[in-house]
């Protein structure tokens, strides 16, 4: 059971930071600086909420989430690790790895120079975790709010022997509507269609979707611009210790078989994703750790 009169004793900033149950009994952190707002729920690390003076959530979430441990969480920032997808060999496995189906405990919260507020929340092995992947590790999240939003994930190996691991940032965005939207930056780039199980390089300067999209873009670290001229905003979304960007949407009839869904909730946001997948995949020595960020915000530049 989570204290939050402890947690709050601890971890509090007076007029900042604190801690609430929020959705059905899991507990939150919720920040409100004088740069934005954001919820963060200690289930999976989640980032759920993330909101700039003066504008709306960048983030999106399914009204039909699930709010309950032993299932994710539906939108925002999911945490997947260690491993990106479906498990490669044993299909029992919990899709995206099982860091976003546990609890992180709070490490430290504080508020910068700048007046940005930091969170880390940690994940280590635990006899828990090895009924799912057997090595040795601490995972960290790293959250700074403020007018951009800063998602580090680090993991250190800490057993005797390397280890391989996959990881993505499963961000979502929140739409006018998905035939309003353009992403700017992949002109150019090589990438995996999981749909058809085909390469491609994608020709076009702005990619537009029109229906149930699965690419992964390979050996790019650039940054992309989803905009979105009805919502009168440009979404910057950058990243670091990243070589492959996913582009998802379900699409109609894929989202009205998903139960966490609702059957027009593809046209309302697209997953922009800070991957290590598809041959990327992250090697750690004994002892070595490894980022990987995703750095989102607004472009001041508008329609």
């Amino acid at each position: 059971m989570i204290d939050i009169d402890e947690l709050d004793e601890k971890y509090s900033i007076e007029g900042e930071l604190g801690f609430a149950e929020l959705e059905e009994d899991l507990v939150f952190i919720t920040v409100s600086n004088k740069y934005a707002d954001a919820d963060i729920c200690l289930y999976g690390a989640h980032i759920t909420s993330f909101r700039p003076r003066n504008t709306m959530d960048v983030l999106w979430m399914s009204p039909d989430s699930f709010f309950e441990v032993g299932k994710p969480i539906r939108g925002g920032i999911p945490v997947c690790f260690p491993w990106f997808g479906p498990h490669k060999t044993d299909p029992d496995q919990p899709q995206h790895g099982f860091a976003r189906l546990m609890y992180w405990d709070v490490v430290s919260t504080a508020t910068n120079l700048s007046g940005e507020t930091v969170i880390t929340l940690r994940l280590c092995s635990s006899e828990e975790t090895k009924a799912y992947w057997p090595h040795d590790f601490c995972a960290e999240m790293s959250i700074t709010v403020g007018l951009t939003l800063i998602a580090t994930l680090k993991v250190t190996n800490t057993s005797a022997e390397p280890f391989e691991y996959g990881c993505a940032l499963h961000s979502y965005y929140n739409l006018s509507a998905i035939e309003n939207m353009s992403v700017e930056g992949l002109n150019g780039t090589a990438y995996y269609n999981q749909l058809t199980a085909e390469n491609g390089v994608q020709e076009e300067d702005f990619l537009q979707i029109r229906g149930a999209f699965t690419r992964h873009y390979l050996g790019t670290e650039t940054p992309v611009v989803i905009a979105d001229p009805i919502f009168r905003r440009r979404i910057k979304v950058d990243k670091s210790g990243s070589k492959v960007t996913t582009v998802w949407n379900p699409g109609q009839e894929a989202c009205s078989n998903m139960v966490d869904l609702p059957d027009d909730g593809y046209e309302t946001f697209v997953c922009v994703e800070a991957t290590n997948a598809f041959g990327y995949e992250i090697q750690l020595a004994p002892g070595e750790s490894f980022e990987t960020s995703a750095i989102i915000g607004l472009e001041e530049k508008m329609f």
